[in-house]
């Protein structure tokens, strides 16, 4: 019985077993998915975690300058 799961992407649904990209449905939902987290599009909420070092994290208009 092949199973078959949706993308968490876009939603299209593809077999899960000899998917080179699962979760994704392909190499083109990952690579978006992976810019989202790049460019903070995808955040999981909460507060921002102190580094090992105990410096106070960076905000993100720290980062931009």
């Amino acid at each position: 019985m092949k199973r078959e799961v949706p993308c968490p992407r876009c939603g299209t649904r593809r077999e899960w077993g000899g998917n080179p990209w699962r979760p994704f449905c392909s190499e083109r939902c990952k690579v978006i998915d992976l810019g989202g987290w790049f460019d903070e599009t995808n955040a999981i909420p909460g507060e921002a975690a102190e580094s090992p070092g105990g410096d106070a994290p960076l905000q993100r208009e720290d980062r931009d300058h």
